[in-house]
């Protein structure tokens, strides 16, 4: 999975140090997720709800440029979504793993 993440900062042509101390803790987290022996559902799940609870806060900082914030939109998005996912029924699950497929691609 860890390779997931490196090939995405690759196709986008972003190196570590391109990313601000923001993103850096993002990825950061996002790192020690994927490299975890076993990642479970609640791990995932967890680390979606943290996240959301970051961009909220971001949201709520006057001090941060609208296009900032609209630049976090769709990760929110995605971690709400998939928190929903979650729990639904295995066709939704499939949807969800194409459309992140399709973004992969992207």
């Amino acid at each position: 999975m860890k390779d997931i993440l490196s090939r995405l900062l690759g196709k986008r042509k972003i190196t570590l140090d391109d990313l601000d101390k923001e993103e850096k803790k993002t990825f950061e987290q996002w790192n020690a997720v994927l490299s975890k022996e076993e990642i479970t559902i609640e791990d995932v799940k967890a680390f979606c709800q943290h996240y959301i609870e970051n961009i909220e806060t971001l949201w709520a900082d006057y001090g941060i440029e609208h296009g900032r914030k609209a630049e976090l939109i769709p990760y929110h998005s995605f971690c709400k979504t998939f928190l929903k996912v979650v729990d639904s029924p295995k066709i939704q699950r499939e949807a969800l793993e194409k459309n992140l497929l399709q973004l992969l691609e992207q």
